[in-house]
Order: C-alpha cells, then structure tokens, then sequence
C-alpha cells in the first residue's frame, strides 16, 4: 500500500453517466461504513462511441478529479472505459474496473454460451469476450452492441413498450444463438433488468457486475487494510459535469434518501 493511501479516505467512483449509480448501490449495501465519491461524466456522455483514444483521455482526467479528493480506492464503474483504458492507468491507489468481476460471475453461471450486450466501444474491443474465454477456453461468446439502451434509460423509458421492441431487436440473434447466459454489459443496462428478464426468459441467468465488483472491492480492501471501522459515520458526495434533472432523478430511484445533492464541477 503506498503512503499517500489514506486509510479512512472515500471509494472514488466514476462513470460517463447515470450508470455508475448502480454500482455505489451495490456497495452502499456491501460496505455500508464506507464513504463514496461519485463522478458522473454527463458533459461528455456516452463513451461507447467514442475512440479509445478519447475514452482514455477521458478516464485519466476522471481519476484525477477523484484523487484530488482523496479517495483511497477507484471503482472505473464505466464497462467502456475499463475495456478501453483501465489497462492504460498507473495509478498509486487500488483500481478495479467491472469487465473482470462481470466475466467471473458470467463463467461462474454459464454451461458454455454466453451473450453479451454492451456499447459499440466494448463489443469491439472483445473485452468479456477475451476475459470469458481465459476463463472458460471453450465458452461460445456472442456479442451485440445496443446503443439505443443508454438514451431510452436516461430518457427513463425503463419498461416502455418501445424499449421492449427495441430489446428485442437487439436479443434476437443471441436468442436465436440459444445463450444460457447474458451480460449486462454497461452499468446503465442494469435499469433495464426486469425488461431484459422478459424478453430473454427464464431459461437465459442474466450477469451484472454492479455485485461483483461491490464483493471484489470489499474483499481487496480487507486485504489491504483499507476498510473502515464497521462504526464508521460514511458521507456521499455525488458530481457531475453537465446539470441533469434526470441524474437527479435517476439517484433518487437507485439510492434513495442517500442520494443528496449534485455538485456541478468541471472536469478539464
């Protein structure tokens, strides 16, 4: 550990958007002594489309803003950006991303054919793909892209009949595939979970990572003799870049009370 990690400092958390918020839910019920930070990168969403180059650019700017708060650990809760630049960073605090724990859990649940969803930026960097078949070399793994979900989630059209056409459309051919197993492969497809449980039947385990990370961070933090004291007073601080009356929202419906105010900061 180095010396410049503050024991009782917050888990810094970042994601393009709303997202993200999935993943300090699951760690405010995994950990609930410790502090969390939260970037939500809104100005500059949605990363998916975005190139490697830029969603690196990005990424190193975020983590930035969360060291200069002192945080002692940095969730990347943004599947594209840990494909893309988790392998990129140096970073003097403990780093996880949420590709790994997602393909643990995925290999963990799967007889051998596994679908995954996610943005353009993921699908093409083969990300689970690659992580899923060192896990299980034989594994059969499709892929889709499904850009429209992050828009229709942010606009809040959870379980609108369009979502579910547009759903359809995208897990037809995984469907067809006959996969035993699907990845939410971005930490906004979460909000579409019942939906996505519908449309795929109960024969396909669905795989969020949101939990899996939450259970890797506490266990590593352990280790690292990280943790706070269980009668540790946590405060939560939400940012993002660009003012968002569906941000706020959406922080309501996933951390309730919890949530409390956003902090409108530029991040250069």
């Amino acid at each position: 550990m180095s010396p410049s990690v503050p024991a009782d400092g917050a888990i810094g958390v970042f994601d393009s958007g709303v997202g993200g918020l999935t993943v300090v839910e699951a760690l405010e019920r995994r950990l609930p002594a410790e502090s969390i930070v939260y970037l939500g990168d809104t100005a500059r969403l949605p990363y998916g489309s975005k190139s490697p180059e830029t969603v690196t650019s990005y990424t190193r700017k975020n983590v930035d803003f969360l060291r200069a708060r002192g945080v002692k650990a940095v969730v990347v809760a943004c599947n594209t950006a840990s494909a893309l630049a988790l392998p990129h960073l140096d970073l003097d605090v403990p780093v996880w991303g949420v590709v790994g724990p997602g393909a643990r859990r995925a290999a963990a649940a799967t007889a051998g054919r596994v679908g995954v969803i996610a943005t353009e930026s993921t699908v093409r960097s083969d990300a689970y793909g690659r992580a899923l078949r060192e896990l299980v070399p034989d594994a059969e793994v499709w892929s889709r892209a499904c850009p429209l979900f992050v828009p229709l989630v942010e606009e809040g059209w959870h379980d609108d009949p369009v979502t579910e056409q547009v759903a359809r459309r995208y897990l037809a051919p995984l469907l067809s595939a006959r996969v035993d197993t699907l990845v939410l492969g971005c930490t906004h497809y979460p909000m579409l979970r019942p939906l996505l449980a519908r449309v795929a039947g109960s024969g396909v385990a669905l795989v969020d990572s949101a939990e899996s990370v939450a259970e890797e961070v506490a266990r590593d933090l352990a280790a690292a003799g990280l943790a706070a004291p269980p009668d540790a007073v946590p405060s939560h601080r939400l940012f993002v870049t660009d003012a968002s009356a569906n941000f706020a929202t959406f922080a309501r419906r996933i951390l309730g009370d919890g949530a409390g105010e956003l902090e409108w900061v530029e991040v250069t």
